[in-house]
């Protein structure tokens, strides 16, 4: 059900459809709802005159605002259809169940075994292409002495 407000300034007077759901609402006779209603429309009244807010406990709140016209400021809607349920999470390790892969259903267990192929990750071993590649030239450095007499034997000559 949804309930709609309508504030006019210059027309505040119900229509008679108004007073009958009132009547049949509060159970009372037509006369006791227009009484009722005047009533309640004239202590709102006084309280905005008198510059006090006019709570409707779950509606809203009559007031006057800066250039002393009356405003009326809903209060945003709570939808809470249910109340809130605490949930706690529970985690079978042995549960086997059915999952929809693509357009094929496999279990949990098959999933986990095609998920855990051991791959091959390198580790960085970057410095023993370096140790094996100084080793080669300083072999190759060895081998040009050796055969030299331990000769430099390019541009300026030394003598061992």
């Amino acid at each position: 059900m949804q309930v709609k407000f309508r504030f006019d300034k210059y027309f505040d007077v119900p229509d008679k459809n108004f007073f009958l759901y009132l009547a049949q609402k509060k159970g009372i006779p037509d006369f006791e709802a227009i009484r009722w209603y005047t009533e309640f429309a004239a202590s709102l009244r006084n309280k905005i005159r008198a510059e006090e807010e006019a709570v409707w406990q779950g509606i809203g709140v009559f007031k006057k605002d800066f250039g002393g016209e009356v405003v009326f400021e809903a209060y945003p809607p709570v939808y809470e259809l249910y109340p809130p349920v605490k949930a706690e999470r529970i985690i079978r390790a042995d549960a086997k169940h059915s999952i929809l892969v693509g357009d094929k259903e496999k279990t949990n267990y098959e999933m986990t075994e095609l998920l855990s192929d051991d791959t091959y990750v390198e580790k960085e071993s970057w410095w023993i292409y370096a140790l094996i590649l100084a080793a080669i030239g300083l072999s190759i450095l060895f081998f040009h002495f050796y055969s030299n007499n331990m000769k430099w034997t390019a541009g300026n000559r030394l003598h061992f």
